[in-house]
């Protein structure tokens, strides 16, 4: 797979320097809304992230298992915990793979 960082570039901050120019309203507000949810509340910061953990595998995110896992580390899930997340993630992908398998059964007897 040598050719993956022509599907996904690294993210340099010259690049993020240039999206944060091209709708600097935006990215204020998006760095704004990514603080204020990752910010301790009913959920602490670790559980926070390892959700996102989680979710980056379920939305297959790379660059946001790249910056999710170390930002969980340092919340202090352990490996073996954001191992388990990713997981819990699997299971999901694939129950709602099998879930809409009732679409395609229902389609096969129309």
């Amino acid at each position: 797979m040598s050719d993956h960082k022509e599907m996904y570039p690294e993210a340099t901050s010259e690049i993020r320097k240039l999206k944060a120019s091209l709708a600097p309203k935006q990215m204020d507000a998006w760095r704004n809304f990514s603080k204020t949810v990752f910010k301790e509340g009913v959920l602490d910061e670790k559980t926070k992230q390892l959700i996102a953990v989680a979710v980056a595998h379920v939305t297959q995110c790379p660059y946001c298992i790249k910056s999710h896992v170390p930002d969980a580390q340092k919340a202090g899930a352990s490996k073996e915990e954001i191992m388990e997340a990713i997981w819990v993630a699997a299971e999901m992908r694939s129950g709602a793979a099998y879930a809409h398998a009732t679409i395609a059964v229902d389609a096969m007897i129309d």
